[in-house]
């Protein structure tokens, strides 16, 4: 099967100057060519392309100014614009950048520049694509494991920007707090292994009982595996340690204070929280108060201390999140 080819809106003034980049780039891409910024802009807005080789000094619209009114259209801002022209000074360039541009090429151009550049920022759109892709089926097998236990979406969706929100706290910088927020979601996915006479079991669960529903942290870090993704390994991690306890008496492996990830501690403990002030079909929610007491008189047996101290100093933003992403009353 033939792989669709990328397309590039090639806009300039010159005619001269499109046919050399038409020479350059037609054999590997699907050209659309305009030759003034009302038409590059109508073009753009029908035909999508996934890059923008762009002229500056054009009559009536310049192209800062249509790389301006690109970036305005919530379909077309992350379409990556290059420009292409004779302006050389340092100044235009970061007048470009400052625009939204990614790169700048003067003329008169090589050819094997032009290509260079065009393949390299296109390989970033897709790297990006690829970023979002993985993400997206991280929270569906997230939702996935909530639905099996009776939970929603919402659930995921608070406990993640509570863990960011403590990870940041604490010193995270934005792309591990970020990796965090991605990675949490996928805490109870080892649910999925579970039987539901089990899992959904109105009553209180027998020792037996109990013995299976205390292997689905390694199931979920099975059902993970291992990758060279850190974000899959944090996952991984994530989903085999929550249930470790401060002093030791968690599962699946007993772990105690510090050998338990930093990661999973925090997830265990805005997990309990928000299962605590949550309705569920066999309790009521906890009033905050009640809640916050108990995680308080469980600091230094199940939490981690440090960790509780920075919760409370973060309840305002806490208690944001849990408003925002409230349950939806049936």
């Amino acid at each position: 099967m033939n792989r669709k080819k990328h397309s590039l809106l090639l806009v300039d003034d010159e005619a001269t100057n499109l046919q050399l980049l038409r020479h350059t780039l037609q054999h590997e891409y699907r050209l659309i060519f305009a030759k003034d910024g009302k038409t590059a802009l109508k073009m753009a807005q029908q035909e999508q392309p996934d890059l923008i080789l762009l002229d500056i000094m054009m009559p009536d619209m310049s192209g800062y100014d249509l790389c301006e009114q690109l970036k305005n259209i919530q379909a077309l801002r992350h379409v990556p614009i290059i420009f292409v022209t004779a302006l050389s000074d340092s100044g235009d360039e970061e007048k470009g950048f400052a625009l939204g541009a990614v790169d700048y090429i003067t003329k008169p151009f090589n050819p094997a520049i032009v290509k260079a550049r065009v393949r390299t920022h296109l390989s970033l759109v897709q790297a990006e694509e690829v970023l979002e892709t993985r993400l997206q089926i991280v929270q569906c097998l997230g939702k996935a494991a909530e639905y099996r236990d009776n939970e929603t979406g919402m659930h995921i969706l608070r406990i993640s920007h509570f863990a960011r929100t403590i990870a940041k706290a604490i010193g995270f910088s934005d792309e591990q707090a970020d990796e965090l927020l991605h990675a949490a979601p996928m805490h109870d996915v080892g649910k999925i292994g579970i039987p539901d006479a089990i899992l959904l079991k109105p009553g209180k669960l027998t020792a037996e009982e109990w013995e299976v529903m205390r292997q689905h942290p390694a199931i979920g870090a099975r059902i993970i595996g291992e990758h060279k993704s850190s974000l899959l390994q944090l996952a991984a991690t994530i989903a085999l340690c929550h249930h470790e306890k401060w002093d030791g008496s968690g599962y699946p492996n007993g772990l105690a204070g510090e050998d338990i990830p930093l990661e999973a501690r925090i997830v265990s403990l805005v997990d309990v929280f928000d299962a605590l002030t949550s309705v569920r079909p066999y309790k009521k929610a906890w009033p905050i108060e009640e809640a916050l007491e108990f995680i308080r008189d469980q600091s230094g047996s199940h939490f981690d201390p440090m960790l509780v101290d920075v919760f409370i100093n973060c309840l305002p933003e806490i208690l944001r999140i849990r408003d925002r992403w409230a349950d939806k009353p049936e």
